[in-house]
């Protein structure tokens, strides 16, 4: 009798399991969900170290995107992004080759206007010919980027180092691989 009920009760919770739960088995054919989870206040330092001034602006698309989502999806106003930059990227950020990248200003005000701070590592600056005042007036210029980013590693921020690839699009996989369709 014991055997009994104790089996009844397995069966039982079994049943009541999968039914709660759903179906447990998911193949290669199912479709993705989409989570629009809502994200806390971010504390992000970018390690910016670039090979090209262009490569270096470009890569502020990176900044970009994460406000983009933390607009949409968490808690910009209360988060804080810092850029330190330290590669051949920075003669971009300098005033005095305005000439040279005449959007760069504009591109770098658009993120300083939504809290974006953006550090130059002196060293790097003198290494590559500039004062610290040879940069436009949205920039701060840190003794080293070294211990800049270490201040904000010490003080919980989270470390992002975005490295730029060539963009691949469906397209070009179905291309490499004809055995892929566009259909579903």
């Amino acid at each position: 009798m014991k055997n009994s009920v104790r089996t009844s009760l397995v069966a039982l919770m079994t049943v009541a399991t999968i039914g709660i739960a759903g179906p447990s088995i998911a193949g290669p054919e199912d479709k993705s969900a989409f989570d629009p989870v809502q994200y806390e206040a971010q504390n992000v330092v970018y390690d910016w170290n670039y090979p090209t001034p262009e490569t270096g602006l470009r890569a502020l698309g990176f900044v970009r995107n994460h406000i983009k989502a933390m607009q949409e999806f968490g808690d910009l106003e209360n988060s804080n992004i810092v850029i330190v930059a330290h590669g051949n990227d920075l003669h971009a950020f300098s005033r005095l080759n305005s000439e040279a990248y005449p959007d760069a200003y504009a591109q770098l005000k658009e993120l300083t206007d939504l809290g974006v701070e953006i550090h130059v590592c002196r060293n790097a600056a003198r290494g590559r010919g500039y004062a610290p005042e040879d940069f436009y007036d949205i920039i701060k210029v840190v003794p080293a980027a070294v211990i800049d980013i270490a201040k904000y590693g010490n003080l919980g921020y989270s470390y992002m180092y975005p490295e730029l690839f060539p963009r691949m699009t469906r397209e070009d996989i179905i291309a490499k691989h004809p055995e892929v369709t566009m259909d579903e």
